[in-house]
């Protein structure tokens, strides 16, 4: 788990959303320009299940664009072309920083998968999720599921590409004294990365202070997701928008950043108002992280 992460990066079309986003705080009249000009510095995007069902694809990307956010996690290749897709990227000031990826395209597409993902500007894949007829029921059988991810990781890297691995609250499950996760990313090595999800973490039964630190050194990114208090949020999933759910953000946050996480990614499952649930969240996150990186 050593591996040393790429630095975060910020690619020409992130740095035409800053420049638009310098451009708009000119012409509003008692805006903190310092302020809003930190969006393109933080590593903040969106995942776009969280937007499924706003509209068409041009309007959720508009609705990104909105939300001052300039990166995007897909889902897919969110059923258009590669070059449908840049074009949309374009005209939103939008970069592809990571693409949902199922096992079974890993392991029956992945040269299609590989080829789309170069043709839109994008180098890491990640697995989302893990249909129950496919979760391992023991500590070996996680393990098996290791090696074979790992060995997707180095393949993908000999193409100049990473692999990451998104939890849900099933990959919390102990077995021999480690989560199902861990004897995963144990038996993979050091090439497969991890997203982790931190309200999935949490309602796993663990802490997410303690948790992030036991991947420390390949943490791609987190899932910035809030839990509503229980019983409340039914129709959502149980959910909350950023920074209004139970977790503790103050204390969480800074043991992400002490893990040298390169991305935090908003995410919502259900939401009654996803331009709402990402706008808010990420001026949640600016607020904490712009204070936490100014100590």
């Amino acid at each position: 788990m050593d591996t040393p992460l790429r630095p975060k990066r910020l690619s020409s079309q992130a740095l035409l959303a800053a420049s638009a986003v310098a451009l708009s705080v000119l012409s509003v009249p008692g805006v903190v320009q310092a302020q809003q000009s930190s969006t393109a510095e933080l590593p903040i995007a969106v995942q776009m299940y969280t937007l499924r069902d706003f509209g068409n694809l041009e309007e959720q990307l508009a609705a990104v664009n909105r939300a001052g956010i300039s990166a995007i996690e897909t889902v897919g290749t969110q059923d258009v072309t590669a070059e449908e897709l840049n074009a949309l990227l374009e005209e939103h000031a939008l970069e592809v920083i990571s693409s949902h990826v199922q096992l079974d395209d890993l392991r029956n597409r992945l040269d299609d998968t590989v080829a789309f993902n170069q043709a839109v500007g994008n180098d890491t894949l990640t697995m989302p999720y893990l249909a129950e007829d496919a979760r391992p029921s023991d500590a070996e059988g996680w393990q098996a599921l290791g090696k074979e991810l790992g060995d997707i990781a180095a393949e993908l890297d000999a193409e100049g590409f990473r692999l990451a691995y998104h939890n849900h609250d099933f990959e919390m499950e102990v077995y021999d004294g480690k989560t199902a996760l861990e004897h995963l990313f144990d038996a993979a090595g050091s090439d497969l990365l991890a997203e982790l999800d931190i309200a999935w973490v949490a309602r796993g039964g663990f802490e997410p202070v303690e948790y992030v630190s036991r991947f420390d050194g390949q943490l791609f990114a987190v899932h910035a997701k809030d839990n509503a208090p229980e019983g409340t949020a039914e129709e959502e999933g149980g959910f909350a928008t950023l920074g209004e759910g139970v977790l503790d953000w103050d204390a969480i946050l800074p043991a992400i950043e002490a893990a040298d996480v390169e991305w935090y990614i908003i995410e919502h499952d259900m939401p009654l108002d996803a331009e709402a649930v990402i706008t808010e969240g990420n001026s949640f996150l600016q607020e904490k992280l712009t204070a936490l990186r100014e100590e």
